[in-house]
Order: structure tokens, then C-alpha cells, then sequence
């Protein structure tokens, strides 16, 4: 068992299972970051300007939770994935490799982002076991949003 102390908080339990969880994390944005700039670049058909804005949105997303994870990650005492072998070995989420129809990329991303939610509902599980607080707050946080992201592209496939 380890101790961590920082400003507010000391983090107690098994750090090394949530550091390794949230490299995981960082791993899966920065390869769904990738990814959806691939579907950005490639979507066609007649919902091209909708899910062109919409991958946008999304990979933004996607720099947005990995820069936040990493500068947690750095706050408790770890050392974020910072290159690209290091995320394609950690990362639960795939690299697009092939061509896709708009809505197969919509169906991936669904699935990327539901395979994202349950990496993160882990870590809030680990998070709570070394009682961060704060880790677990900012993780609890990602899964409204992500919700809300599977909601809507669930409805836009009909679903």
C-alpha cells in the first residue's frame, strides 16, 4: 500500500493500479483522437457536413479528457503514455484501419466510446479504492458527457 500527498488530498490503497488505469485512459482518447480524424477526413455521403462537424467535435473531446487525465495522472505521482508505441500497447480502443461507410464509422465510434465509459468506470472504481476524491470526481464527470455523445449517435443510426 502506498501513500501519495497532494495539495488537498492523500491518496491512499493501490496508486499503482489507478496510475496504470489512467495511462490506459490517456492511451484510448489519444487512439480515438486519431481515429475520428480518420472518419473526419474519409466520412462521405449524404451526412457529410453532419458528422464532419461531428468527428470534429469529438476528437476535440477526446484532447480535452486526454490532456485533463494526463495533467491528474502527473498530479498524483505518474508518468503519462506519451508515446505513440506506448498508447497502441495500452490503448482498449483500435486504430481504423480500412475503408468505412458513414455509418459503420458512426457504429465504431458508439462502440469506441462505450468500450471508453467502461475504462473509465474502472478507473472511478480504483479511484474510490485509494480514495481520490478528485480523480474520481473528474472521471465521474466524463461519464455524463459520454452518455449524452452514445444517446445521440445511437439516434442518429436509428437506434
Amino acid at each position: 500500500m502506498s501513500t501519495i500527498q497532494t495539495n488537498h488530498n492523500t491518496i491512499t490503497g493501490n496508486t499503482t493500479a489507478l496510475q496504470e488505469g489512467l495511462n490506459r485512459q490517456i492511451a484510448g482518447w489519444s487512439v480515438l483522437y486519431t481515429k475520428l480524424h480518420n472518419f473526419h477526413w474519409y466520412v462521405k455521403g449524404p451526412h457529410f457536413f453532419t458528422l464532419h462537424a461531428k468527428f470534429e467535435e469529438l476528437y476535440n473531446l477526446a484532447t480535452a479528457n486526454m490532456d485533463e487525465v494526463a495533467e491528474r495522472l502527473l498530479t498524483i505521482g505518474g508518468r503519462p503514455a506519451a508515446t505513440m508505441t506506448e498508447q497502441l500497447r495500452l490503448s482498449p480502443i483500435q486504430e481504423a484501419e480500412g475503408q468505412f461507410s458513414a455509418e459503420q464509422m458512426v457504429e465504431q465510434v458508439v462502440a469506441d466510446l462505450n468500450m471508453m465509459l467502461s475504462v473509465i468506470r474502472q478507473g472511478i472504481d480504483e479511484a474510490g479504492e485509494s480514495e481520490d476524491k478528485a480523480t474520481e470526481d473528474m472521471l465521474i464527470g466524463f461519464t455524463a458527457a459520454l452518455d449524452k455523445e452514445i444517446w445521440m449517435l445511437n439516434a442518429f443510426l436509428g437506434k
